[in-house]
């Protein structure tokens, strides 16, 4: 089994550059691009398969648990490990399962490029001190992801003020 960084990875080299996640084209064209921005398909939301919809349900239901006690300062190193491994599970299974039209494809890594980053925040790759503010970016993903995609029955999640 591959493990989500490398199917990450082996998708960002198998994309145009143009639409790599955002940390991959940063990587990739040392500031010399810019990465596209979110933007609704002809004003309408982008249409999204069974195993997009499923992949982020998982991941709004770990950050609905999470946020609350990473907001009080309670959560712990083990708990922001184990919502960073979940969030990263639910992207490999996008990766490896989502079948979108090449546009809808692309605003797509644009949410999972957000989405990394927030899980390298929360697993403490910026410091311990940034552990909580990774599950409110993997939280403002997961909205971008409801504002742009059209998911049946999603629910914003509330930010913490």
């Amino acid at each position: 089994m591959k493990s989500p960084t490398t199917l990450l990875l082996a998708l960002a080299l198998s994309a145009p550059l143009a639409s790599l996640p955002a940390w991959a084209a940063d990587a990739h064209e040392h500031g010399h691009g810019h990465v596209q921005a979110l933007k609704l398909n002809a004003g309408k939301k982008w249409g999204t398969d069974e195993p997009l919809r499923l992949a982020m349900t998982r991941i709004h239901a770990a950050v609905s648990q999470t946020l609350p006690t990473a907001h009080a300062g309670k959560a712990s190193a083990a708990d922001y490990d184990a919502f960073g491994k979940e969030i990263e599970t639910q992207i490999a299974y996008m990766v490896e399962n989502c079948k979108l039209a090449p546009e809808a494809d692309a605003q797509l890594h644009t949410i999972i490029a957000n989405l990394g980053q927030g899980v390298e925040a929360a697993q403490g790759k910026h410091g311990e001190k940034r552990r909580a503010q990774g599950v409110v970016k993997v939280a403002q993903a997961a909205n971008a992801y409801g504002k742009y995609f059209d998911h049946s029955g999603w629910q914003a999640i509330k930010l913490p003020h």
